[in-house]
This record gives structure tokens, C-alpha cells and sequence, in this order.
């Protein structure tokens, strides 16, 4: 038979080999975006744009470089004992290994160790394994160290968590109890829940047993620490919204011991009743804040700083990173302040670097920050996806 008699419309063989590839890398994408998936991807770091960091405005002798700049939705920060850090992310679903393998203070690798999680802001350290929170489990990687280019399934030790994305994502650390601290945020703007499963901080095992509640009424901390001289723990809040430009302020609270009442929703900010919830139970009867914060800056990640390279005025001091403000008319936030701590008051309440705003529009937002050996000062920033290292140069 000529080839008149074949039909006109039929592709050639390789045509049609290129469209089924592009068929079945479709499927398998498609199936990716769906279900959870453990990946691992190993790539060098590729400098981006370079970031304006010359708006950010810090104290005399400090200084800011980029430790990374390709960590997209950067979150919450972990350090192991050999200093690989580990970052979690909200949106991206991911977990990052950051390595600096020459220690020049600059990431040489970033590992992909994991993907498609459900908003896994939540990374802890403890005896060379990698404790990651999503919304409704806690789950470990044993031995991540020695498996970064290998990794093996995760063990989950505790899925008992409440499933509500309002709020659901967590920031977790290991205390000076050796217990790991989980908070669980309002699954709302300001409602009444079980007050023993929403609006608490609660802690656990290492394996998970004995989950209880340690603070109750607390709206959504995403970043607390222990102080290190009286072990105590202190924790940044988010205050409710839509009580205006100016009201409530966000809080840092300390909690010396279990079973402390910090008042959502019913008072915020140790005096403001709430319009709803307000009648049901006097402000005096809770905990106020330490120090009032600033009005929606979505205050986040704190560390007291215990390294040697900041000048002594700065040894104990409280760093938060301010996420900020998402519903101000005039944004607030976008920076990081400090506290001071004497004994059990809180005092100066100040900013220590801003300008990732300008003019009213952000290019990055500050969420955890952690010290380094040296001393120096991480900063993750889930906007511009980047790590920042502040060092002191006398």
C-alpha cells in the first residue's frame, strides 16, 4: 500500500512518543501536588537578585550579609550539633537542610529533605534527630545528620493534634525539662473553644507520651524560649484582630509555671475586655503581658541572645523577629525589636533593625531567629526566602 492510503491526520511515531512522556510527567505531577511525598534534592546555591539590605537600618558596629537566599517561605529555625540548620516553611510544605560547608558564613548547600507536608512550620533538635510539627502531628527523623543525602521515613510520635488551619501551624522547641513544647493556636480570630485543646501551649515526651497542657489562653505564639538564668519560659502572642488600627497589642508573656491563664479570649493585653467575650470573665483574673508589643506586628520567633560576639548590654536580651501587620491601614512590624529582662520585669522594648518596609510596602518579613556559636544572629524571612546573618564588628 503507498503512502496516499495512510490518513493525513495520523503524527508521526515520535510525535506521539513526546506527547505520551508529557502525558505521564503530567499524571505523576499532578499526583505530587495531591498527596504528601518524601523528596530529596541536593543543589548548589545560585545567588539570586541581590537583596536591598542596604535599607536595613541597625545599631552602630552591627552589620547584615545574606547567609541564604534561595530558602523560599523560610520559617522557623533549627541547629544541630554540627551546625547544619534546619528550616521549616508554612506554605511551601518543605523542610530545608542549610549547610555551610566551609564555614565562611555562607550556605555552600541547601537539601530538600522533605515535601508536601502539611504546613510543617515547626523544626526541633534533640540528640541528633529532627522533630518537625505540621498542623495536627508531630513527626521525627531519626539520626538526620547522617542522613541528609539518604533520608529514611519519619516516624510520627504524636498525631493527636486538632486538624484546624486557623492558627494550626506550630513552632516547637525542646525545654530545659527535656520535654518538647507544642503550642496549638485559636482556630479563629477570637472564639470560645476547648480551652484545654485550642489556645495552649501544651508539652510531651521525646516519644510523644504524656501530652498536657502547660498555658492556657494563649491566642497564637509562634516563637517562645527559655531564659537562660532561671529556665523560665517566655513567648511572644498575637493579639486578636479588627479592634482597630491601635488595639489590642501584641504580648510577650512569661509562664514560670504550669496551669497559667493568659486571657483569650476574654481580656487581651492584661486590660482590654473583649467585646464578645469580655463579660464572661474579668481581666483580673489572668496573667498580664510582660510588655505590651506593638499593635498587629505579628510578633513571631524570639531567643533570649546567650553568645559572646554582641556587645554586654545585649547578653539576655530578648530578640523578636516582627512579622508584620497584615490589616493596619499604616503596615507596623516588618522588623526586629528587643527587650530587656531583670529578673522577672520586662523593660525597653525598642527596635533593633528595620527597613525590610519601605514606604508602606514590605520586600521581606522577619519569622525566627536563632544565635549562632559565634555569636552572630540568624534571621529567616519567608518573603524575600532568604537567611540573614547580623554580626558585630567592634
Amino acid at each position: 500500500m503507498g503512502k496516499s492510503a495512510l490518513p493525513y491526520r495520523v503524527n508521526p511515531p515520535w510525535v506521539l512518543l513526546i506527547a505520551g512522556i508529557i502525558f505521564v510527567m503530567a499524571g505523576i505531577m499532578s499526583t505530587r501536588s495531591l498527596e504528601p511525598t518524601r523528596f530529596t534534592g541536593i543543589f548548589g546555591v545560585q545567588r539570586h537578585k541581590p537583596l536591598p539590605l542596604e535599607t536595613i537600618k541597625l545599631p552602630p558596629g552591627f552589620t547584615i550579609t545574606v547567609y541564604a537566599d534561595n530558602v523560599p517561605n523560610a520559617r522557623s529555625l533549627a541547629l544541630s550539633d554540627t551546625g547544619v540548620l534546619f528550616v521549616g516553611t508554612r506554605n511551601a510544605g518543605k523542610i530545608y537542610a542549610v549547610i555551610d560547608q566551609n564555614r565562611d558564613y555562607q550556605a555552600d548547600r541547601i537539601i530538600t529533605i522533605a515535601r508536601g507536608l502539611k504546613m510543617p512550620n515547626g523544626v526541633a533538635m534533640k540528640g541528633g534527630n529532627l522533630y518537625v510539627a505540621e498542623i495536627n502531628r508531630v513527626s521525627v527523623f531519626r539520626d538526620i545528620e547522617q542522613h541528609l543525602e539518604d533520608l529514611p521515613e519519619s516516624e510520627i510520635i504524636n498525631d493527636r493534634f486538632p486538624d484546624d488551619r486557623h492558627h494550626g501551624w506550630k513552632f516547637i522547641r525542646f525545654g530545659p525539662d527535656g520535654r518538647l513544647y507544642v503550642p496549638v493556636g485559636a482556630p479563629c480570630n477570637v472564639c470560645e473553644r476547648d480551652e484545654k485543646q485550642y489556645a495552649v501551649i501544651m508539652r510531651m515526651n521525646a516519644d510523644g507520651s504524656d501530652l498536657e497542657p502547660y498555658a492556657f489562653g494563649v491566642r497564637n505564639t509562634v516563637g517562645f524560649d527559655w531564659h537562660p538564668g532561671s529556665g523560665t519560659l517566655w513567648f511572644t502572642d498575637n493579639g486578636r484582630d479588627w479592634l482597630g488600627n491601635d488595639l489590642p497589642p501584641d504580648e510577650l508573656n512569661s509562664a514560670p509555671k504550669q496551669g497559667m491563664h493568659f486571657g483569650f479570649p476574654y481580656c487581651h493585653g492584661g486590660d482590654i475586655p473583649d467585646p464578645e467575650f469580655g463579660e464572661k470573665r474579668a481581666c483580673s483574673e489572668f496573667i498580664p503581658p510582660k510588655m505590651r508589643l506593638g499593635p498587629h506586628v505579628a510578633s513571631l520567633g524570639m531567643r533570649f541572645y546567650n553568645g559572646d560576639m554582641f556587645p554586654e548590654a545585649y547578653q539576655k536580651k530578648i530578640f523578636i523577629a516582627e512579622h508584620g501587620s497584615w490589616n493596619r491601614t499604616d503596615p507596623i512590624g516588618y522588623r526586629i525589636t528587643t527587650v530587656t529582662v531583670n529578673g522577672a520585669a520586662a523593660t525597653d522594648y525598642s527596635v533593633f533593625a528595620e527597613g525590610w518596609l519601605q514606604e508602606g510596602k514590605a520586600w521581606g518579613r522577619p519569622v525566627d531567629v536563632l544565635v549562632m556559636p559565634d555569636g552572630s544572629l540568624l534571621v529567616s524571612d519567608d518573603r524575600a526566602g532568604a537567611i540573614y546573618r547580623i554580626a558585630y564588628t567592634k
